[in-house]
């Protein structure tokens, strides 16, 4: 469909009366892993909310049947909400989905849907419970997904976006685990941050105050409880710093629409280099000197940019220096319709490294990746989220860095 109509889509479904979920489909949601309970995994609190009746702890796997209009794909299925809740009764499950779409014919199982955003827009009564829910699926070439966070902000692996369209309440991130020792309370928050909110590399010393390098934490769960960190510090610092504002200054829809566009513009500044700045502590705290053993974001030719060149920009413009030695590497959070960007950052290097925290690739994207001279790099506790015939060819970042310090 045309960007006009999801669009459209968001306008006509963006009223007060509407509970939004906007969450990247993992592989473990879609049939990219083969999974025996394909469908989205929704939190339970959110699901508890929208059919109160699913919250029966009592009964095995309550469920709730209901009609889905998935308007992106001209698709209606009548899917099934379920709690599978064995955990309560000594087994291991406690989770919520939503199910029974249809199999690989419905763009939400669609393996090759895996990566994309998905928005849930539930229609709710005064009591809060759902009355009917409409989806739209993003799919081409990433523009619309660009169209939804342009709206929501970034939605990023494992961390979906709860939102309730009007004027007083703010978006909210999804997610009910307690908060982490990382959070900051207000009296904890630097007052200078009260004032001006910190940017990107404050947020990331912050966050090493918090996870400093253990001896022997490995790299990539050192990356994974990094980015988790510093997620946490943000939003707390974004609480204290916007919820008194709107609180106390939202009274015109030109005050909402002001605020509602600095929250997001803030939350873009963030998601856009937060990645490469966590690599790029890394690589230090492994050893790798900057301008000796790796370069950020070095210019190689004309406006080209890449993240990471490896072992030095210096290296790069020898043509003397083997070009076999040579490596890039892309961060990039998600990488479904991303990775293109990449092939043509280093002309000099034909394989490219992308370093991705996205929850699976589909077969079909992974061997598209591939042919094209990519090679995934994916943090060792992901892996288990990409397809079976997928895994062994992926790399860790401990490997990568590995294989920078021997080239």
């Amino acid at each position: 469909m045309a960007v006009a109509d999801l669009i459209n889509w968001m306008d006509e479904f963006g009223s007060p009366d509407t509970v939004w979920f906007a969450k990247r489909l993992a592989a473990n949601d879609t049939l990219a892993t083969k999974s025996n309970q394909a469908g989205p995994y929704i939190p339970k609190e959110l699901l508890f909310q929208l059919f109160p009746s699913l919250n029966q702890p009592d009964v095995t796997d309550p469920d709730v049947w209901f009609d889905m209009h998935i308007d992106s794909h001209a698709d209606a299925p009548r899917v099934r909400a379920v709690w599978y809740n064995n955990k309560l009764r000594g087994k291991t499950r406690d989770e919520a989905r939503i199910t029974n779409f249809g199999g690989r014919r419905s763009a939400m199982l669609n393996p090759d849907s895996t990566g994309t955003i998905a928005v849930f827009a539930f229609t709710v009564g005064a009591d809060g419970t759902a009355k009917n829910c409409h989806v739209w699926v993003c799919g081409g070439d990433g523009t619309e997904a660009d169209v939804v966070e342009e709206r929501l902000g970034p939605v990023e692996p494992k961390a979906p976006i709860i939102w309730r369209p009007g004027l007083t309440e703010p978006i909210v991130q999804a997610g009910t685990k307690p908060k982490s020792s990382c959070w900051l309370d207000d009296h904890h928050i630097p007052d200078q941050w009260l004032v001006k909110f910190p940017t990107g590399i404050e947020v990331i010393e912050k966050t090493l105050l918090k996870r400093p390098a253990r001896k022997g934490a490995g790299v990539d769960a050192r990356l994974l409880a990094r980015r988790s960190c510093e997620y946490e510090i943000f939003r707390s610092v974004e609480q204290a710093t916007w919820l008194p504002r709107i609180q106390s200054q939202v009274h015109t829809i030109d005050s909402f629409l002001g605020i509602a566009s600095s929250i997001l513009q803030s939350r873009k500044s963030r998601a856009g280099k937060s990645l490469e700045y966590h690599v790029r502590g890394i690589l230090q705290e492994e050893g790798l000197i900057p301008d000796l053993n790796f370069a950020y974001n070095p210019k190689t030719e004309g406006r080209k940019q890449p993240d990471f060149i490896f072992p030095s920009l210096q290296a790069y413009q020898d043509p003397s220096f083997p070009p076999e030695r040579l490596r890039m590497l892309a961060a990039k959070t998600t990488c479904k319709d991303r990775w293109r960007q990449i092939l043509n950052e280093a002309n000099r290097i034909p394989v490219k490294h992308l370093l991705t925290l996205q929850q699976g690739v589909s077969k079909n994207q992974f061997e598209e990746m591939t042919d094209a001279g990519v090679r995934l790099v994916v943090p060792a506790p992901l892996h288990r989220s990409y397809p079976r015939s997928v895994r062994p060819h992926l790399i860790t970042l401990a490997q990568f860095i590995g294989d920078i310090r021997a080239s």
